[in-house]
């Protein structure tokens, strides 16, 4: 089995309380689908969110009489605690047999929004018992495919822990062709039936940025005191690589910085009001 937070599904204010009867806060509810929320009213607090933080039981029930009558079954988990560099993401390809012919790993520097959002900068990190857990779990039911599973570390109880698997990539799976894994690539052949000789990291050093969402992460983490100057310098040291930027697409590149500007912008706006 996956380590995990503790977690339920609920459908009741009563279930919501006996969640938090036992519960160590702070803990977070979320639709079952991150889109569910987009149905409540447009002046609503949770309208278009992914989660809400709660800090008690009774924040929790609050929170939850909000957005039971759009979505009445709703997740609650304990937080996993710690900074969002101790996040790391696994990617990888199974063949058809369940053996894994390609993998990476990543450890979060930032996220947009903090805490909770998909990274918006990482780099390369060996770790070998997240590895171990993450490929253990996939080979043990029998995975097929590419998937991207995020872990973090517990800073409670030293132990790393999931907090979302995804059978595709997101923005943090273009990092892996940089180290020398071509997910997509590998996971093709093996589609067509070519013989694949497993693929690891190339050990190389670099970070990878989403400038789009950095954009808004730097102002954030830098209002929340949880970036230096230091810390903004190093996780922009060459070399870098980019989801959203292309030298031999100017146009596109210049649109992404236009985008990152406003988001910085907004977002800088945003916290001065807060």
């Amino acid at each position: 089995s996956m380590p995990m937070p503790v977690t339920a599904e609920v459908a009741s204010v009563d279930e919501v309380a006996a969640f938090g009867a036992s519960a160590v806060f702070p803990c977070l509810m979320k639709p079952m689908h991150f889109r569910e929320w987009q149905r409540l009213p447009r002046d609503h607090q949770l309208f278009d969110r992914k989660i809400a933080i709660a800090e008690s039981t009774d924040d929790l029930i609050r929170q939850y009489r909000l957005v039971a009558g759009v979505t009445p079954r709703t997740m609650l988990q304990e937080i996993i605690q710690g900074p969002d560099n101790a996040k790391r993401v696994y990617l990888a390809c199974y063949d058809a047999n369940s053996r894994r012919i390609g993998h990476a790993m990543f450890k979060e520097l930032r996220c947009e929004p903090v805490g909770f959002g998909p990274a918006s900068v990482t780099e390369p990190v060996r770790d070998d018992e997240t590895d171990e857990v993450c490929d253990r779990f996939l080979r043990a039911i029998g995975y097929v495919g590419i998937c991207e599973i995020e872990m973090k570390w517990d800073a409670r109880d030293g132990c790393v822990k999931i907090i979302e698997a995804n059978p595709r990539l997101s923005g943090s799976g273009d990092a892996a062709p940089y180290a020398g894994v071509d997910l997509c690539w590998i996971h093709y052949l093996d589609l067509i039936g070519r013989a694949v000789e497993p693929v690891a990291p190339d050990g190389r050093d670099f970070r990878h940025l989403v400038l789009r969402a950095d954009g808004s992460a730097v102002p954030a983490y830098w209002r929340a005191g949880l970036l230096g100057v230091g810390d903004l310098l190093r996780s922009y040291r060459p070399p870098l690589a980019f989801y959203d930027l292309d030298p031999g697409d100017w146009r596109y590149s210049a649109r992404t910085l236009v985008s990152a500007a406003r988001a910085f912008a907004r977002t800088v706006l945003r916290e001065g009001r807060s």
